[in-house]
């Protein structure tokens, strides 16, 4: 399962989800401006508060950084 914490109108964010669609990758997305655990769960999970990261919960991968994100949905999920 993949699972994208992001926010609204973040550049990075808006890319890595313009990709996510035209692949039609199946990503669930947890929006950390929403409620506060949301927040708390990411900074938890990554140690900060940035999006997007992704979680591959499959492949036991965590990420940063857009360009990042994109190269491993690629690489991993993109055929």
């Amino acid at each position: 399962m993949l699972t994208l914490y992001l926010q609204p109108f973040c550049h990075y964010c808006e890319r890595v989800l313009r990709f996510i669609s035209e692949h039609e990758l199946s990503v669930h997305t947890k929006d950390i401006s929403r409620e506060a655990s949301v927040a708390t769960e990411l900074i938890a999970l990554g140690g900060k508060r940035q999006v997007p990261y992704l979680i591959d919960e499959t492949a036991g991968v965590s990420m940063y950084e857009s360009a990042d994100i994109i190269e491993y949905l690629k690489t991993h999920y993109v055929h």
